[in-house]
């Protein structure tokens, strides 16, 4: 007779398996089953499959490989898919103002128990700020009215904190869990713009007034570490690099070109020392935005003479004992078609820009090789969100727009799936905002009656 494989045998060979067969195996008898169940192979098949996982790891106690496995597979089926019966939408309302800006608060992660679900918080012309549960459809809790209409809000999911800035420029840090208040800072003008800066070395805001002032603040006591002037008298806008070590400031349209600060002496500011920034050597920019499998490649789109150009830049920090020079290479460089014109702009990867002109969805490499377009909106699109997974664009036309990203190609290929539709139009004017998470879609629903509704997409997924 044959000699028969041991458990550690079979679960060498078990590894080569994909799930499919390794149920097949677990019906052979006692011995197969228990090794095909192990928890090593199914953690060997998550990882295989999503290499996210080591970022997002299984919550003991809560979850098993197996059942992460199961769980993730069902809710990608079902966010490819987007049958009617594959998700469940809520109108959620109770602003009575118009809602200028939404974030997620639960963090961006793949979780499958009872208490994994998506909260956002929202701002409004209403003067508050809320919170909101998506799968209940339900108002979590409701600040005290403020002094003037707040216009903007971040969010720092893993401190459970909440930033808004109002008209005036006041900065407010909440608690997210429960809405009260934690500390506040005013600004001297208005705020332009206003960005989180997870900081390895710990977490700060970024904000600028309209006087052209970047401020750096710790979180959540707001307490100012720098003050630095950008541009004089001007509104200028931020956007923070995905490793947090830069941020790119520009002023609209403005002749003189946009900086690039190195954050690290902004957070830790010195008295011998200035801010680390370079200027690029480009003229009227109007957009920007970084790579995010890249820690310093940033595409700028701009105006060269008539042409709206985009322009990839690599940064590159250059220390010595006593000083830091910042390095800005030019990777690439094209000008766009005169029929595209692009509002919003963001990018996939390293090589991929995405651009919405009108009610157009473009794709270029950044050497300017158009990828592909997509016409699927009858208005122009007002939003777009982008992340590893999916593309989804609001519009005016009152419908999402779901994408899916197939990474089974060497090249970045982009499927257009399915519209999440709105209210009616008879009281609806389309959508304004959209956001997304790991199961969910938060979109921002203007009313003609001149406020804002929320409306929420939520995928089904059998938890256990």
């Amino acid at each position: 007779m044959a000699p028969q494989l041991g458990p550690h045998e079979l679960q060498h060979i078990f590894s080569f398996l994909e799930a499919r067969d390794l149920l097949r195996a677990a019906q052979v008898n006692k011995v197969w089953n228990e090794v095909s169940m192990s928890t090593e192979l199914w953690r060997q098949l998550c990882l295989r499959r999503w290499a996210s996982c080591k970022a997002f790891p299984v919550v003991l106690g809560t979850q098993t490989w197996r059942q992460y496995y199961f769980c993730r597979s069902e809710l990608e089926f079902h966010v490819e898919s987007g049958r009617p019966q594959d998700y469940i939408c809520k109108a959620i309302s109770g602003h009575t103002g118009t809602i200028d800006q939404l974030a997620y608060v639960s963090p961006h992660e793949y979780r499958f128990d009872e208490r994994a679900r998506s909260v956002v918080c929202t701002v409004s012309s209403d003067c508050t700020v809320r919170a909101w549960d998506l799968q209940e459809g339900t108002e979590i809790w409701s600040s005290p009215e403020q002094p003037a209409p707040l216009v903007n809000l971040v969010a720092y999911p893993q401190l459970q904190l909440v930033v808004t800035v109002d008209t005036q420029g006041l900065i407010k840090a909440w608690k997210a869990e429960t809405g009260s208040e934690w500390a506040s800072f005013s600004l001297p003008t208005s705020c332009s713009s206003m960005e989180t800066c997870d900081h390895p070395e710990g977490p700060f805001l970024l904000v600028a007034c309209d006087e052209g002032t970047l401020y750096t603040m710790t979180v959540p006591q707001l307490q100012v570490v720098s003050r630095v002037a950008t541009f004089p008298h001007t509104p200028v806008s931020l956007t923070c690099s995905p490793d947090t070590q830069w941020v790119y400031v520009s002023a609209q349209d403005s002749d003189s070109g946009p900086k690039v600060f190195y954050t690290q002496p902004l957070a830790h500011p010195s008295e011998d020392r200035l801010p680390v920034s370079t200027t690029l050597p480009i003229r009227l920019s109007a957009s920007a935005c970084w790579a995010p499998d890249e820690a310093a490649r940033l595409m700028v789109l701009h105006r060269d003479g008539v042409h709206l150009v985009i322009t990839t830049f690599e940064l590159k920090a250059n220390k010595s004992r006593d000083r830091v020079s910042i390095l800005a290479q030019q990777l690439a460089n094209f000008p766009l078609p005169d029929s595209v014109t692009p509002h919003l702009m963001q990018a996939h990867g390293s090589q991929t820009i995405l651009l919405a002109s009108s009610s157009e969805l473009v794709l270029f490499t950044i050497h300017g090789l158009q990828l592909m377009a997509f016409q699927d909106h009858q208005q122009s699109i007002t939003s777009m969100w982008v992340d590893a997974d999916r593309v989804i664009t609001a519009a005016l036309d009152l419908s999402l727009r779901v994408y899916v990203w197939n990474k089974k190609n060497t090249s970045p290929v982009l499927q257009s799936c399915y519209h999440l539709l709105g209210g009616s139009h008879r009281w609806a004017s389309g959508f304004t905002h959209v956001k997304s998470d790991s199961r969910s879609i938060a979109g921002v629903e203007a009313r003609s009656t001149g406020t804002s509704i929320l409306r929420s997409y939520c995928y089904k997924v059998k938890l256990g």
